[in-house]
């Protein structure tokens, strides 16, 4: 068990999309390429870009994460509110010390309720510090 600092994020689809008609750009092109590069299918390939990127960003709105940073690494677990055993976001404040342990993609943070969070780890970053 390792004792990690709680970072603060602002919303979720602010930092992934700062500019969806971009992003369903970069899509649409991905999907061009990887069917081949086939002419006249625009409107279909930008259609279906789109579908998914809506899509990607309806699943950020009802996503619940937790920011944690061990030694310089910054970790963002998602974890299911059902499933959450009481964990109430919020409920570590930035820069408090917590205990955290990692197992293949999961991150576990032990609340302090004593019951341990249980996160899939979505995003792995060096913070710099």
């Amino acid at each position: 068990m390792i004792a990690m600092r709680v970072s603060s994020s602002p919303h979720p689809a602010a930092e992934v999309l700062p500019d969806l008609h971009e992003a369903i750009r970069r899509r649409a092109e991905e999907i061009y390429v990887q069917n081949g590069c086939i002419p006249g299918r625009d409107l279909e390939n930008w259609s279906r870009a789109e579908r998914e990127i809506m899509a990607g960003v309806a699943r950020l709105e009802r996503r619940t994460a937790v920011v944690i940073c061990v030694k310089g690494v910054q970790y963002i677990g998602e974890y299911s509110f059902e499933a959450s055993h009481g964990y109430v976001p919020g409920e570590f404040s930035r820069g408090a010390k917590v205990p955290v342990r990692f197992a293949g993609d999961k991150m576990f943070v032990r609340s302090p309720n004593g019951k341990e969070l249980e996160t899939l780890i979505v995003e792995k970053f060096q913070t710099g510090t």
